[in-house]
């Protein structure tokens, strides 16, 4: 079933990147972690993770984020139908009801939260509802990207780490540019310096395809991780 929602907003993040708020004509009813399809077309259905959380007006608003660079035409055409919806003020910007299996789950395990590049907005739902809910189980947060500007919501994690004393917040970048003090590298790399073993964890994995199977092959073999406590929805495809 499709869900016909109104575009509040279309705001520029960072690195064409860009944040898409969406009010449905229902609110929407849904787990964080998951994701909708922008519907283009009939056989033309684009997936984006939710960075809203369930909590975050009753499922009244949703949020998107959208990695749109010019050669990347799959995201670009959906953020500029986004800026059309805003500027009819229609309630015409059409998505699918929200999938994926890669949920939060309800427990008191510490959380190991991985994403690449946009992958965050997967991150980003789960931290917003384990903050709402109290949750005080350990929760580190590693997110990977070429550069310092793909990190769009660096400064806001940094201080959510700083507010919550059980969130850890690891930023990692490909290519450091400036005066980037964090870590140089490869995002699954970092993990892997800095846990000895993960088996007590519930690890969650947003980002392409190819790093979501790496993971899953370098954390079982290599750091004790069972099945099933690692999440991604790229397990389903792979």
């Amino acid at each position: 079933m499709s869900i016909l929602c109104e575009v509040t907003a279309v705001e520029p993040l960072a690195c064409h990147t860009y944040r898409i708020i969406l009010k449905p004509q229902q609110a929407v009813s849904y787990q964080p972690g998951q994701y909708v399809m922008a519907v283009m077309g009939e056989k033309d259905k684009r997936p984006f993770s939710l960075a809203s959380s369930p909590c975050r007006e009753a499922g009244a608003e949703l949020e998107l984020h959208v990695g749109a660079a010019d050669e990347n035409p799959f995201a670009l055409e959906v953020v500029e139908k986004a800026k059309a919806a805003l500027e009819s003020g229609q309630a015409d910007f059409e998505i699918t009801e929200p999938a994926g299996d890669a949920w939060l789950r309800e427990s008191e395990r510490p959380l190991l939260l991985i994403a690449g590049g946009t992958g965050f907005s997967y991150v980003r739902s789960m931290v917003d509802h384990c903050i709402s809910q109290g949750i005080q189980s350990p929760i580190f947060i590693y997110w990977g990207a070429r550069t310092p500007c793909q990190l769009y919501a660096h400064d806001e994690l940094q201080a959510l780490a700083e507010s919550h004393s059980n969130i850890t917040f690891m930023p990692v970048v490909e290519q450091a540019e400036g005066e980037w003090r964090g870590k140089v590298g490869n995002v699954l790399e970092a993990v892997m310096e800095d846990f000895v073993s993960l088996g007590a964890y519930d690890i969650y994995i947003a980002g392409r395809f190819e790093m979501a199977g790496v993971a899953r092959d370098m954390f079982c073999k290599e750091r004790g991780v069972s099945r099933d406590h690692l999440y991604s929805d790229a397990f389903a495809f792979i």
